[in-house]
Protein backbone atom coordinates (compact mmCIF):
# COMPACT_ATOMS: atom_id res chain seq x y z
CA UNK A 1 0.00 0.00 0.00
CA UNK A 2 1.24 3.22 -0.81
CA UNK A 3 1.93 6.28 1.04
CA UNK A 4 -0.61 8.15 0.11
CA UNK A 5 -3.65 5.18 0.28
CA UNK A 6 -2.43 4.72 3.52
CA UNK A 7 -3.19 8.45 4.53
CA UNK A 8 -6.62 8.11 2.40
CA UNK A 9 -7.50 5.21 4.96
CA UNK A 10 -6.19 6.98 8.12
CA UNK A 11 -8.11 10.50 6.96
CA UNK A 12 -11.49 8.52 6.14
CA UNK A 13 -10.94 6.99 9.83
CA UNK A 14 -11.33 10.49 11.62
CA UNK A 15 -13.62 11.46 13.37
CA UNK A 16 -15.62 14.40 12.46
CA UNK A 17 -14.13 16.26 15.12
CA UNK A 18 -11.02 15.63 13.59
CA UNK A 19 -11.42 15.77 10.45
CA UNK A 20 -12.32 19.43 10.80
CA UNK A 21 -9.19 20.07 12.34
CA UNK A 22 -7.32 18.42 10.02
CA UNK A 23 -8.88 20.25 6.99
CA UNK A 24 -8.75 23.28 8.41
CA UNK A 25 -4.81 22.72 8.57
CA UNK A 26 -4.45 21.15 4.88
CA UNK A 27 -6.13 24.44 3.83
CA UNK A 28 -3.57 27.08 5.79
CA UNK A 29 -0.41 24.45 4.57
CA UNK A 30 -1.84 24.34 1.06
CA UNK A 31 -2.13 28.17 0.70
CA UNK A 32 1.34 28.39 2.60
CA UNK A 33 3.11 26.18 -0.90
CA UNK A 34 0.67 28.01 -2.95
CA UNK A 35 2.43 31.30 -2.02
CA UNK A 36 5.83 29.84 -1.88
CA UNK A 37 5.58 28.48 -5.53
CA UNK A 38 4.07 31.88 -7.30
CA UNK A 39 6.69 34.01 -5.29
CA UNK A 40 9.82 31.46 -6.76
CA UNK A 41 7.74 31.77 -9.98
CA UNK A 42 7.67 35.52 -9.98
CA UNK A 43 11.21 35.90 -8.67
CA UNK A 44 12.43 33.27 -11.76
CA UNK A 45 10.50 35.52 -14.09
CA UNK A 46 8.04 33.23 -15.43
CA UNK A 47 5.06 35.36 -14.46
CA UNK A 48 6.82 38.59 -16.67
CA UNK A 49 4.63 37.26 -19.62
CA UNK A 50 1.66 37.50 -17.66
CA UNK A 51 2.17 40.46 -16.22
CA UNK A 52 3.26 42.15 -19.55
CA UNK A 53 0.20 40.95 -21.10
CA UNK A 54 -2.43 42.04 -18.44
CA UNK A 55 -0.59 46.06 -17.60
CA UNK A 56 -1.18 46.28 -21.82
CA UNK A 57 -4.36 45.48 -21.55
CA UNK A 58 -4.94 47.55 -18.69
CA UNK A 59 -2.91 50.65 -20.55
CA UNK A 60 -5.39 49.90 -23.69
CA UNK A 61 -8.31 50.19 -21.55
CA UNK A 62 -9.76 47.01 -21.57
CA UNK A 63 -9.95 46.33 -18.14
CA UNK A 64 -13.44 46.88 -16.30
CA UNK A 65 -14.38 46.74 -12.75
CA UNK A 66 -14.79 43.87 -10.61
Amino acid sequence: MSEVEQLENRIQNLSPEELAKFRAWFLEFDARVWDTQIEADLKAGKLSGLIAEALADYKAGKAREL
